[in-house]
Formats: structure tokens, sequence, C-alpha cells
């Protein structure tokens, strides 16, 4: 199972998978999505939503279905409260620490760490990062699976 961050479905309707362009690309998550092997979670969708575009009506139509799993079940409640404590004993700076906790990245990892799925997201690890937490920081330090986006169409077998 893999679990995207909001940079995965943005940089893609940004960049690399327009829906104008590559809707076979958008089609083959939905497709892959059904068979369980990709969703996000619910504060990622949140974050999409809040925006004015294709992407977040894409988000909209899904919210409610299987794309986007609950966050607020308490063994993923109890790894937020771990990566939370984490968070402060780090030389992060305040707002970096603020920033981070305020949007969906602490619970991706940590429904990713409970459910065993590979968290997906187009950061890059930065050990010396104090102004930003980045998710393959936090990843790291409690041992779980990231990649990017291409790495997991690669794990996948993806083809169009």
């Amino acid at each position: 199972m893999y679990l995207l961050d909001a940079n995965v479905f943005i940089e893609a309707k940004n960049f690399y998978y327009r829906f104008d362009t590559f809707p076979v690309y958008w089609q083959w998550l939905d497709s892959t999505q059904v068979n369980a092997s990709l969703a996000s979670i619910l504060p990622i969708c949140d974050e999409l939503i809040k925006g004015n575009d294709a992407l977040a009506n894409w988000a909209k139509q899904r919210r409610n279905g299987n794309w986007f799993l609950p966050a607020d079940d308490e063994l993923t409640q109890q790894k937020f409260s771990e990566i939370v404590e984490w968070i402060t004993y780090q030389s992060f700076t305040n707002p970096a620490q603020e920033d981070f906790l305020r949007g969906g990245d602490p619970w991706l990892i940590a429904k990713a760490a409970v459910i065993g799925a590979t968290v997906v997201t187009q950061e890059r690890m930065d050990l010396g990062s104090k102004k930003k937490i980045l998710i393959p920081t936090v990843c790291h330090h409690f041992h779980l699976k990231y990649v990017n986006t291409f790495d997991m169409l690669q794990q996948l077998g993806a083809r169009f």
C-alpha cells in the first residue's frame, strides 16, 4: 500500500500529468486505488480541496469514497502523538514545527506507520534542514519506507 502526499497530486497536476494532457494518469490512479494499492488520507484531501481548480474538483469527487482514509482512529492518533513529541525535541525552528503540525504530513506519516504503508512524496531527504520539517526526515527517524512518484510508478508497473 502506498499513501500519497498532497505534493504528489499537486506536482502531477501542475507539471508532469496535467488533467487535460494526461487523463490516462488520473485514470490509472483511480484503477490502482480500487485495487487497494494506493490511497491518501482525509487531511490531505482537505488540503487539496482548498484550491479552486481541477485537482480540487477531483479530490472533492473522491472525498467520501475509499481514496482518502480517515486519520482519526486511535492507533493513528497515538502515532501522531509520538511524531509530535519527537518533533518538539529536535532542533527545528518553532515556525517549522508549527507549519508541519498544522498540515496533513504528520497524519500521513502516522497512518502509514499504523497500516504499514509506504509514503509517497516529492520531498527529498535533508537531515540538516531546520527551517522546514520534511517527510523523509520523519520517515527516516521512524524507520518508514518512502519513495517519490516515479519510484512508485515503477514499483507498481505503471505503463501509459
